[in-house]
């Protein structure tokens, strides 16, 4: 039996949850409030710590800092939220939560975190937090999905984003690695420093020396001026490399040194200069069969992936397409100062899904945005999206790809997939109405509402 503190201002979750932890044999102790939860913690030693993300006055996050700071080993924190999002899964994990879970919990989802951290050895923290940022990042460059798929991506790069170290984010094109090394910048001790983005692939090879490390005045025909290149340019912040699996040889020799010695020698110069970059390569290669072939260095290759962030494709993460689609229409609309953004038809929603999207979120976020400024009725119908022969090959083949991805995972997945599509298709058809929606989908009202805050659906 294991002593827990919970810590909730919402009594009636705060108490079913004490029931729940009790019947799995356990000892529960209760907190209101932040501040009542760090008296608990100086008075007695706990197991795990459950605590809530959104509270009045010392809300959980800041809760989280001050027992870091108080603490010299802090059991595991699970955080909890009703209102999960990238920014607030990826700042627990940063902060050292040991899981960021989305209420309301399913008991066996309870057993299975308590079983993780009763059996963890470390500690979540110790006295030298990482500083944390009061403000709230910029929704447009939100990395967003309910999916657990993504949730696990969030939490990576809470963890990710604690560190220093090299990282290496791995994702087909148009996935979204930029946004996933912005994000590891943002939620970082260096997010006050510069975020700087090369494409390896972009840039000549015999060019791509001197925009990486710079060059001095003479240094080559046309060096008309001192330049002093990226790794100086992100000097205190981080240096994404963006599809660095397109890079020669010989700039990979450099790379592996500057990683190694912190320091970098522009093109033409004989003294090396001292630099503190954290680099964050990404790319769509599978650089373990790059360094088979001998395209790409093994050292390079150790040295890069010390935290890899694996970012999954958007056929893989079904549950997110509608959500994006939404929020890429909300955007639009706002550029256009639009009065409403477009809304997708049930049909619509479906056909989205069908589609394979082999330019990932890219490709969905272009398609909504044509349609947001092209289209001159409110509701996007599927044959507004110009998708009609993806659908229909798909569904001349039986639709393998789809039901692969909808039978990917495990069983609550699974479930969980086709009742937020329904939700989608009842929300659509009813045109927004809840009650009405309820009604076709033969649930309760606060039972919808409860699925669309979880879903986002909101």
């Amino acid at each position: 039996m294991a002593r827990l503190l919970i810590v909730d201002d919402d009594r009636v979750f705060r108490e079913t949850l004490v029931e729940t932890v009790e019947s799995l044999g356990h000892e529960a102790v209760q907190a209101e409030d932040g501040q009542q939860a760090l008296k608990l913690v100086a008075q007695n030693r706990f197991a795990a710590v459950f605590l809530d993300h959104r509270m009045p006055g010392m809300d959980g996050l800041q809760t989280l800092t001050a027992l870091r700071a108080q603490v010299l080993r802090l059991p595991p924190v699970i955080v909890l939220t009703a209102y999960a999002s990238s920014s607030n899964t990826i700042e627990a994990m940063r902060l050292g939560a040991f899981d960021h879970l989305t209420k309301p919990i399913k008991r066996q989802e309870l057993a299975e975190v308590l079983v993780r951290a009763l059996r963890s050895d470390t500690s979540a923290g110790t006295s030298n937090a990482p500083p944390a940022s009061a403000t709230e990042p910029d929704n447009q460059d939100e990395l967003v999905g309910p999916s657990e798929t993504m949730r696990e991506v969030h939490k990576r790069i809470g963890m990710a984003a604690a560190s220093s170290a090299p990282a290496l984010v791995w994702g087909e094109t148009g996935s979204g690695k930029e946004m996933v090394a912005r994000a590891l910048h943002r939620h970082s001790a260096r997010a006050q420093g510069p975020f700087v983005a090369i494409n390896c692939a972009a840039i000549p090879q015999e060019l791509l020396e001197s925009e990486l490390f710079g060059h001095v005045r003479g240094a080559f025909t046309g060096a008309t001026l001192d330049r002093p290149g990226c790794f100086r340019a992100a000097d205190g912040g981080v240096l994404l490399l963006d599809e660095i699996g397109d890079m020669g040889l010989g700039v990979q020799a450099k790379i592996l040194r500057v990683l190694q010695e912190q320091e970098v020698t522009p093109v033409g110069a004989s003294r090396s200069i001292k630099v503190d970059v954290r680099v964050v390569a990404a790319t769509h290669r599978d650089l373990v069969q790059a360094v088979q072939e001998g395209s790409f260095r093994e050292d390079l290759l150790y040295r890069l992936n010390v935290l890899t962030v694996r970012l999954p494709a958007l056929r893989e993460r079904l549950a997110d397409i509608i959500p994006l689609a939404e929020l890429f229409l909300r955007r639009a609309a706002a550029r256009q100062d639009a009065a409403a953004p477009k809304r997708l038809s049930a049909d619509a929603a479906q056909a989205l899904l069908r589609h394979p999207w082999p330019g990932n979120v890219r490709e969905l976020r272009n398609l909504m945005e044509r349609c947001q400024v092209l289209l001159r009725h409110g509701l996007i119908e599927a044959k507004d999206l110009g998708l009609e022969d993806g659908s229909s090959s798909a569904a001349v083949r039986g639709e393998p790809a789809l039901a692969a991805d909808w039978l990917a995972g495990t069983l609550p997945e699974a479930v969980e997939r086709l009742e937020r599509l329904m939700i989608v298709q009842a929300l659509a058809q009813s045109q927004g109405n809840r009650a009405e929606a309820a009604r076709s989908l033969g649930i309760h009202r606060q039972l919808l509402y409860r699925k669309v805050a979880q879903y986002g659906l909101g």
